[in-house]
C-alpha cells in the first residue's frame, strides 16, 4: 500500500513563514529552540492521518504496552532471569524488586508503516520518554494551517493528570518532585511543560536533580526517615526523568570503550528514594521497574521465549515487533554477512546512540561495531522498509501511552533511522466525512 493513500495526507502550511512560527513557538516560554544547529528543526507541514489509521496505531500501542506488562509479569515470575538472561547489576536488580515489577504510567511507542502496509515497533521508551512539549504545541499552533482537521493530541494534559491521581491513591497530590539531569537542556521543554500542567492544576513544582533528594527541611542525604524533600521542599510525587540505568551502576558496552568518569551507583539518592516508595510517603512516576522493560533484552526474550507468553501477547509479537534476537545467540560471520538486514541495539542505548542499522552503516563499521561489541550487552534486531512520506523522509510515529491507554501523538521525520536530529512534524485526524 503507499503511504500517501493509506497514511497521510500533506497540505500546504504556506500561509504561515517559518519565521512567523519560530516567533509563535518561543512566546509559548515552553519550546524555545526553533532551529537546531541552523537547520529548522519543526516541518510545518503536517501528517494528516485518516480516522482508521489512528485507531490502527492506537491498537498496535496499546497491544505493545500490555505485552511490556506480560514481560515484567514474566520477569517477576522467574527471578533467575535478572541474572542469567539481563545480566542486571547489583543496583538494577534492587531497583526491579523494589518497584515489585511496577513499571509504568507514561510511556511512547515507536512506529512505522512498512512498505508491506503493516505496522512495526522498533522499541518503546516506558523509562524517561520524551517529544509531550512538541506534540502538543506544534499541533496547536499549527491546526488552523491544516483545514478541516482534528487535533487527536488535546486531551493529553487531562489524562496525564488523571494518570498521576490514581497512581497516587486517594490523598490528594500536594507536590510534585521532578527529577531530572539538570546539565542537560534538550528536554527542558518537557518539564516546563509538566510544570505548567501540574501548576494550572493547583499541584505545586520543585524541580531538581537526583542529587538535591533528601531529607527533612534540611535536605540532609545521609539521614533517615521524616519526609521525603527536594531542594528542602517536602514532595509527594516524584516524576522522575533520569534514566533507570543512570540510577544505577554504569557499565560500558563496547570492549574499547573508556570507563565512565563517575560509573558508581546513585548510592544514596537512590535508597533515599526508594525507602520513601517503599514506606508509602511518595509515588514515583515512573516506577523503577522500567529498568527492565527499558532495557532491549526484553525484546529478544518475547522472540526467544515466546511459549512464556500468553495467546494474545503472541499476536502482538507476531504482528508488531521484529525479530530480535541476543547478540549471544547469533554468529558473528552470519551479521558481518547479513549486514542489511540486521539492526544492532545496545542494551538502554536510546535515540539513535548505541544504534546500528546495518543498511544504513559502512561496513567497516560495522565489522568493527561485531568485534568490540560486549554480547551480553546487545540484541540484533530484524531490519525492515519504511514506507517513505511524499517527500522521502521516513516518518516515526511515536504515540504516548498514558495508563495502558493511547493518548497523543508525535511524528519525527528523517532520511534515515531516528536521531536527535531528525524534524518534528505536526500529526492531525482527518475526520471520516472527509475520507
Amino acid at each position: 500500500m503507499a503511504l500517501e493513500k493509506t497514511l497521510a495526507v500533506r497540505y500546504s502550511s504556506a500561509r504561515m513563514t517559518y519565521e512567523e512560527f519560530a516567533a509563535e513557538l518561543m512566546r509559548t516560554r515552553v519550546l524555545s529552540d526553533p532551529w537546531l544547529d541552523g537547520a529548522e528543526r519543526f516541518r510545518l507541514s503536517g501528517l494528516v492521518l485518516p480516522a482508521e489509521r489512528v485507531a490502527a496505531l492506537a491498537t498496535a500501542a496499546e497491544a505493545v504496552g500490555a505485552l511490556l506488562e506480560e514481560i515484567a509479569e514474566v520477569v517477576w515470575r522467574e527471578p533467575a532471569l535478572l541474572d542469567d538472561y539481563y545480566h542486571l547489576t547489583p543496583y538494577q536488580k534492587l531497583m526491579w524488586l523494589s518497584a515489585r515489577g511496577a513499571w509504568h504510567g507514561i510511556a511512547r511507542a515507536d512506529l512505522f508503516e512498512t512498505e508491506g502496509g503493516g505496522i512495526a515497533c522498533c522499541e518503546v521508551n516506558s523509562d524517561t520518554p520524551s517529544g509531550q512539549a512538541e506534540a502538543v504545541l506544534l499541533n496547536r499552533l499549527l491546526l488552523g494551517e491544516h483545514g478541516p482537521v482534528e487535533d487527536p493530541n488535546t486531551g493529553f494534559r487531562d489524562r496525564f493528570l488523571d494518570m498521576l491521581r490514581t497512581a497516587h491513591g486517594a490523598r490528594p497530590i500536594r507536590r510534585v518532585g521532578i527529577v531530572y539531569p539538570t546539565e542537560l537542556t534538550e528536554d527542558l521543554s518537557m518539564i516546563a511543560l509538566y510544570r505548567d500542567w501540574l501548576g494550572a492544576a493547583g499541584i505545586d513544582v520543585v524541580l531538581g536533580s537526583p542529587f538535591n533528594l533528601g531529607w527533612g527541611l534540611g535536605g540532609n542525604l545521609a539521614a533517615r526517615g521524616g519526609q521525603l524533600t527536594l531542594l528542602g521542599e517536602p514532595v509527594d510525587l516524584v516524576l522522575r526523568h533520569y534514566k533507570t540505568d543512570w540510577w544505577g551502576e554504569r557499565l560500558p558496552v563496547w570492549f574499547d570503550q573508556e570507563p565512565y568518569p563517575e560509573p558508581e551507583a546513585l548510592h544514596q539518592p537512590l535508597t533515599c528514594l526508594l525507602q520513601a516508595s517503599e514506606r508509602g510517603d511518595v509515588t514515583v512516576v515512573n516506577p523503577f521497574g522500567a529498568v527492565i522493560t527499558q532495557n532491549k533484552l526484553s525484546y529478544a526474550l518475547c522472540h526467544e521465549e515466546k511459549h512464556r507468553f500468553s495467546p494474545r501477547a503472541r499476536d502482538a509479537i507476531d504482528r508488531y515487533l521484529p525479530e530480535t534476537r541476543r547478540f549471544v545467540t547469533l554468529d558473528r560471520a552470519r551479521l558481518a554477512a547479513e549486514r542489511t538486514a540486521w539492526v544492532l541495539k545496545s542494551d538502554y542505548g536510546c535515540e539513535g546512540a548505541e544504534t546500528l542499522v546495518g543498511a544504513f552503516t559502512a561496513e567497516k563499521e560495522w565489522l568493527d561495531a561485531l568485534e568490540m561489541a560486549i554480547p551480553s550487552r546487545w540484541v540484533a534486531q530484524r531490519f525492515f522498509r519504511v514506507a517513505p512520506d511524499g517527500d522521502g523522509t521516513l516518518p516515526n510515529i511515536g504515540v504516548f501511552l498514558v495508563g495502558g491507554t493511547a493518548a497523543a501523538y508525535f511524528t519525527r521525520l528523517a532520511k534515515g533511522p531516528t536521531s536527535y536530529g531528525a524534524q518534528t512534524a505536526p500529526t492531525y485526524v482527518r475526520p471520516q466525512f472527509e475520507a
